[in-house]
């Protein structure tokens, strides 16, 4: 009877166990996609549904473009400080995860943006490197835009129409593409799905703000890069502004409150009463705001502030940038920036944490 009981209560004690470790994976698994889904989502209409076809990121407006503070759809940037620090090193940092080698990088980094060798690093050498990092971006978003301008353009002869890019997109969709570029020439009606045709739609408001006057639905390969990529142009970094703010204006006056601008655009998340679960997020837009567009602090930002703020070319811009970056490591706080301050706060600059920094920075020397 004992032994009864003892295995009666052993069976007991195992099932309430086992009942607590399915209660955990439970409740874990409901807190994970509560996370999912309240977490903001780039979820601009200007980016694909598929994001695994290659083709389609080709000739489709990019919606993260590298060295622009803020998102086509009005998110933040979160990789702009490692994009304008690092340049085209930041793919050798990220696939390069070994701290003494990344270390050695992030030397020879600091040495070039040291111009006048005083072993720190100043505002405006800073500013100067950030300038350089963002042409680079730019250059090679230049370079890009040749091979992708080739890709619409089959007949070589410097201008695609917007319906040869149409074709071109709606192949990238999966559509046939003889069938389709038939039922253009011959103005038939196109069976296309809602959510293809508004981003079709916005594509062509987009293609119209690019074509440059006298206005002929003809891109060339610069009004192409325009459309690719808005930063290169300031008219099309207007109509970019424009976009953003039409998405998070709420009360139509085509400027934007504080609450606006850290509330998420309507369908961005699939979970809109527990979007405020991000706090971080909330977080980060409200310091964006406060801190760095509304330039004159009146709790109001201007479609003129916004657009400044988003030129990546703005020099007034780049030495704000550059001193906000030296307050997060300098921590003797001359306003300059040490090697080892760098190598300290190795994640906000690279995204890469060095482990044992200072011991191995003594190594080195």
């Amino acid at each position: 009877n004992i032994l009864n009981k003892k295995g009666k209560m052993m069976t007991s004690r195992q099932a309430f166990l086992c009942g607590l470790g399915s209660l955990y994976l439970s409740l874990l698994f409901i807190f994970l996609l509560m996370d999912v889904y309240a977490r903001p989502a780039n979820n601009s209409a200007l980016k694909e549904k598929a994001a695994d076809s290659k083709d389609e990121n080709e000739i489709l407006p990019p919606d993260h473009l590298n060295g622009v503070k803020m998102e086509m759809d009005g998110h933040l940037n979160k990789e702009f400080h490692q994009e304008v620090f690092l340049g085209k090193e930041m793919e050798e940092f990220e696939e390069d995860s070994e701290p003494r080698k990344n270390r050695k990088k992030l030397m020879v980094i600091f040495s070039k943006v040291d111009v006048d060798n005083d072993k720190k690093i100043s505002a405006k050498e800073m500013q100067r490197w950030i300038m350089e990092k963002t042409d680079e971006h730019f250059q090679e978003a230049v370079e890009e835009n040749k091979m992708h301008f080739r890709a619409v353009d089959p007949d070589g002869d410097g201008h695609v129409s917007w319906d040869e890019y149409k074709i071109k997109f709606l192949a990238s969709k999966g559509f046939n593409e003889k069938e389709i570029a038939e039922k253009i020439k011959n103005n038939e009606e196109l069976k296309i799905d809602e959510e293809t045709q508004e981003v079709l739609d916005n594509l062509k408001d987009r293609w119209y703000q690019a074509d440059n006057p006298p206005p002929d639905m003809l891109l060339n390969e610069e009004e192409f890069l325009s459309f690719l990529h808005p930063e290169h142009s300031r008219g099309m970094l207007k109509f970019m502004v424009k976009e953003i703010i039409r998405d998070l204006d709420q009360d139509g006056d085509k400027k934007l409150t504080l609450s606006e601008f850290i509330s998420l655009p309507v369908g961005t998340v699939e979970n809109q009463q527990a979007q405020d679960i991000d706090d971080d997020w909330v977080k980060d837009r409200r310091k964006e705001f406060e801190e760095v567009i509304d330039a004159n602090h009146d709790g109001i930002v201007t479609m003129e502030e916004l657009e400044e703020y988003m030129d990546p070319m703005n020099e007034y811009n780049a030495l704000n940038e550059a001193k906000q970056m030296i307050a997060v490591a300098d921590e003797n706080q001359n306003h300059h920036l040490e090697l080892e301050e760098i190598l300290k706060y190795s994640e906000y600059f690279t995204g890469s944490k060095l482990m044992d920094y200072a011991r191995n920075v003594h190594e080195e020397f």
